[in-house]
């Protein structure tokens, strides 16, 4: 009896301590944190001296050679030597269904029909008001799938880089649907000689 007795004042005493711990809550501040470093970090501006990181700066170098995610190195230079060995080397790694000539189009329609028109004979809004001149049509060019990237890539003459504004894959579509173009331009030129 004694020992039941006991019993019931620890759980009453512990039910007590519980619901005094509870009205003392405060809904907006945790009461305790067991690792309050895993709830509120450190934050390290990006140039602040730090002695945690080596040479005192918070904002470390990656290790050479690092590329980050999702990103696929390049391997032919900006040069006239890299041009052409792009022209005769590189292919896509697309295959023909993975081709999305719509995408493609569109892609083509925001970036490249301003100066190389909407059928690639290079008579483009930009063309037509005489803001750039000598265009050339996609048909008077010796182009192929690695010459055509590599020039949305690096850029050439007046025509910069696109590669910022258009992922791997993307120019992939965009080179396809260019070639398409210049298919349609020498057939449309083939059967008017006939």
């Amino acid at each position: 009896m004694n020992l039941d007795w006991n019993m019931k004042r620890i759980g009453c005493c512990l039910l007590i301590g519980m619901l005094l711990m509870m009205g003392c809550h405060n809904k907006k501040k945790p009461n305790y944190q067991l690792f309050p470093d895993m709830y509120e970090p450190i934050g390290y501006e990006a140039y602040q001296e730090s002695p945690a990181f080596r040479d005192s700066i918070s904002a470390l170098k990656p290790p050479e050679g690092t590329i980050h995610r999702g990103w696929n190195p390049y391997a032919y230079p900006n040069t006239n030597e890299g041009y052409q060995d792009a022209k005769l080397n590189l292919i896509s790694p697309l295959d023909s269904i993975e081709v999305d000539f719509v995408k493609g189009q569109e892609l083509y329609g925001i970036y490249c029909a301003v100066c190389h028109g909407n059928r690639g004979d290079g008579q483009g809004i930009l063309m037509e008001r005489e803001k750039f001149l000598g265009i050339p049509s996609y048909a008077d060019r010796d182009i192929t799938p690695g010459s055509t990237y590599h020039v949305i890539f690096h850029g050439i003459n007046a025509m910069g880089s696109h590669a910022g504004q258009l992922d791997e894959e993307e120019r992939w579509q965009v080179t396809a649907y260019v070639m398409e173009l210049k298919n349609e331009l020498e057939i449309a030129a083939s059967s008017n000689t006939e």
